[in-house]
């Protein structure tokens, strides 16, 4: 699920209850929640580090994750410090990045949800990336590198990318059972900490030594020996899609299902809230961080890697915690927790000590929070979604959270001329919070259950009954 949530950091972050999509596997619990599986086939499954097809799986993402962290560095730096990239031919080679899941976004998800097996595509969208990234180096080399093949390589990998998301999280479901899907996300979100973590420090590794464009090498092999990982998985996949309709009746049915599912509602205005004001946020946060806070630059790179170790965190304790309460309260607790950081940083002064020793705690609690957030976003989503429209809602999720980040970044960077810095960060950290009103208004949410008298409305006969004969048969119970 690479890119589903964004932070300061631009961090990469659901069984159908009543009213849902018709042919959902099972009906949800009142709180949105699928019921917790049972019996047998619960104590048959073995934990998920002993499972040979998820450790491959897992494997595969931390390595293709770590190296495009290190191309996030190496590309540019090959466009400024070797072709002298204009700052117009910078904003290209920027937006190249994110472009593909603006434009074919949607239809990769109705492509996904066509496929009877998607680790096929899943291998062939590693091996197209892998040969976009080896051109870079070979260009090069025989002096014919210019920015626009950058530009067009990013575009290529972008597509690929795009592809391989959507296709990748139908695929979960058929190499982890239903209990432990939960738990897998967590994992696979850890990736994404693991890779935040070490990747940036590889890369400046890999830049000093091989320079910028070999560099990008890491980046094609990460591709090539995920590709390997996935295909070594033996678990079959057993997908039976729906008929198609055609391309864009096929868009319209994903659309449809993500904006009328009361809980994927939820879930899709909650994302497009957080990732609108987090990316106006990061708009500012540099200058912030610096100009006003005083915040060594040296010391910007530890807080961030801060933030990736609370993300491992986020992972372990979300997995356990899911099991103990379920994913929807955790949701509902993360939820109220992510305007903390932001908040934080708006109203911090102080020495410099002080400053630190705020951000560092913050932001890694933020780190866990996000990881915490977009675990339990992707589990509810899974189970909430029937087999044959995965593809297409997680497609419209990922299509929808990514779209509002241009639009966010904008009005951050317009807001501070107008407004101020720390206003900026204040209004962010507000506007973050009204995600709670679509998390908490939603089934997520658990209701409480009225025991009324016999006769009364809303009075359950059959509970009522038990309840009687429970006091009847026991006179100290008041």
């Amino acid at each position: 699920m690479k890119g589903t949530f964004h932070t300061r950091r631009d961090r990469r972050a659901l069984e159908r209850p009543a009213g849902g999509p018709p042919g959902a596997d099972s009906p949800a619990t009142g709180s949105g929640s699928p019921p917790r599986p049972s019996g047998p086939h619960l104590e048959a499954a073995a934990p998920l580090r002993k499972q040979h097809d998820y450790r491959l799986l897992w494997t595969a993402r931390t390595v293709s994750i770590t190296g495009s962290e290190v191309s996030k560095l190496a590309i540019p730096l090959t466009a400024v410090t070797l072709l002298t990239a204009s700052p117009s031919q910078m904003g290209l080679l920027t937006a190249a990045a994110s472009v593909p899941a603006l434009l074919f976004g949607l239809q990769s998800g109705a492509i996904a949800d066509r496929l009877t097996r998607h680790r096929p595509l899943m291998i062939a969208c590693e091996l197209v990336s892998c040969a976009a990234a080896v051109t870079v180096p070979v260009a090069w080399l025989l002096g014919v590198l210019n920015v626009a093949w950058l530009i067009i390589v990013a575009l290529v990998i972008g597509m690929a990318g795009v592809l391989f998301k959507a296709a990748n999280f139908p695929h979960l479901a058929a190499v982890v059972p239903s209990e432990q899907r939960t738990e897998a996300m967590a994992g696979l979100q850890a990736s994404y900490s693991v890779a935040s973590v070490s990747g940036p420090g590889l890369a400046g590794l890999l830049v000093q030594v091989l320079t910028a464009p070999l560099a990008v090498l890491a980046e094609a092999l990460s591709f090539l020996a995920s590709a390997l990982l996935l295909r070594s998985i033996r678990t079959p996949e057993r997908n039976e899609p729906a008929a198609s309709r055609g391309m864009w009746r096929d868009v319209k049915e994903g659309l449809k299902v993500s904006v009328t599912h009361p809980v994927l509602r939820a879930l899709l205005g909650a994302g497009v809230t957080i990732n609108f004001f987090a990316m106006a946020f990061t708009a500012v946060h540099m200058l912030y961080m610096v100009n006003t806070l005083g915040i060594p630059k040296g010391l910007i790179g530890v807080l961030i890697a801060l933030s990736g170790a609370g993300g491992l965190l986020g992972a372990w304790l979300t997995a356990r915690l899911s099991k103990r309460y379920s994913e929807s309260r955790v949701l509902l607790a993360a939820v109220l927790f992510f305007p903390s950081e932001i908040l934080a940083v708006g109203l911090l002064t102080g020495p410099l000590w002080w400053k630190l020793s705020v951000l560092a705690v913050t932001g890694t609690l933020t780190g866990g929070i996000v990881v915490a957030y977009a675990t339990c976003m992707g589990a509810i989503t899974l189970s909430e979604t029937t087999a044959e429209l995965r593809g297409r809602v997680n497609a419209t999720m990922t299509f929808a959270v990514q779209g509002v980040l241009a639009l966010g970044g904008l009005l951050g960077g317009l807001l501070a001329e107008a407004i101020g810095l720390r206003a900026v960060i204040l209004v962010c950290a507000a506007g973050i919070a009204l995600s709670t009103l679509w998390i908490w208004t939603s089934p997520l949410r658990p209701r409480r259950t009225r025991f009324s008298a016999s006769g009364e409305p809303g009075a359950d006969p059959a509970l009522t009954s038990s309840l009687n004969d429970l006091l009847n048969s026991n006179p100290r119970i008041y």
